[in-house]
């Protein structure tokens, strides 16, 4: 992924939702080819010289001051987010860095001992590790080849877990707007170049959510699952980074206490306990209930 393309593109993307009017000017020119600001309306409304603002554009101003990208930001009414990526495309900063694979021992201890689906992922949502709830609620992580686990590859591409989320579309914009701030964030990165390429070749609907450029940071929120053994049920989700490692994070997902969503997710609880990892998709399978699972294996005639 080419920077100064992705610049770009997202600046014209933002320009195309906003119109003269909303900023208070009148419009330039006569009958519009493309929806949206021209430049020449940008460059006025963030008091550049059209020349600068086209520059700028173009990706071919080396490093624009923070005013004037925060000037720009505002002309088009950017959210924290989206501004956050615009500084990522115009000022960019680190280069990308090896991406980690492996993790201390220790994380794991953290992980087995978190009662909650919980696991770690890396910046691509690599899923470096988890615990058995995340594995029951999603699918057998250890069955599957490591290039394989990917939260986006996996939404996309595997229909065992796109089953998982009621609102998939949701699920799966998120995912894509998350690695769009990341694209940003480590230009140059091979590996995430590589991803993207992939998904998008495979997944028409990749495709089209990336091309919207919508950006999202991965912070907190909340997903309704379709369990097979368990059904339907929401679980909100919390983000925590290492302030020493900020391109790994440790994600758990949790039910309000008392409800039904808290009472399906101790029923996974104790349906994984009696479930071995690698059994769980074999079991999901059987339609069996969660209360049947925890009871122990069916008897013959039953």
């Amino acid at each position: 992924m080419d920077r100064r393309a992705e610049l770009g593109e997202f600046l014209r993307s933002r320009r195309a939702r906003r119109q003269p009017e909303d900023l208070g000017l009148t419009p330039v020119g006569g009958r519009r080819r493309v929806p949206g600001l021209r430049r020449e309306e940008l460059a006025q409304a963030a008091a550049l010289s059209v020349d600068y603002y086209v520059r700028l554009e173009q990706g071919r101003l080396r490093n624009p001051s923070a005013e004037i990208v925060d000037a720009v930001a505002a002309a088009l009414a950017l959210d924290p987010t989206e501004r956050r990526h615009l500084h990522n495309l115009a000022r960019p900063g680190r280069p990308s860095g090896q991406v980690r694979t492996l993790l201390p021992a220790a994380f794991q201890t953290v992980l087995d001992n978190v009662h909650v689906p919980a696991a770690i992922y890396s910046r691509h949502g690599d899923i470096l590790a988890w615990n058995p709830l995340a594995a029951a609620l999603l699918i057998d992580f250890a069955a599957l080849p490591p290039q394989e686990r990917n939260m986006p590859r996996l939404v996309f591409l595997n229909d065992e877990v796109a089953s998982r989320f009621v609102f998939w579309k949701r699920k799966a914009r998120d995912l894509v707007s998350q690695l769009r701030m990341e694209s940003g964030r480590t230009p140059g990165d091979e590996k995430l170049a590589a991803l993207v390429g992939e998904l998008s070749m495979r997944s028409a609907e990749f495709a089209r959510m990336w091309a919207t450029h919508h950006v999202r940071e991965k912070t907190r929120g909340g997903h309704h699952y379709r369990h097979p053994v368990v059904g339907e049920f929401y679980l909100r989700y919390e983000t925590f980074r290492p302030p020493d490692d900020p391109d790994i994070a440790l994600v758990c997902q949790v039910a309000d206490p008392g409800t039904p969503d808290d009472e399906a997710l101790r029923l996974l609880a104790s349906w994984s306990t009696q479930a071995p990892e690698g059994m769980t998709r074999a079991i999901a399978r059987s339609g069996r209930s969660a209360a049947d699972v925890c009871a122990g294996p069916e008897q013959p005639g039953h």
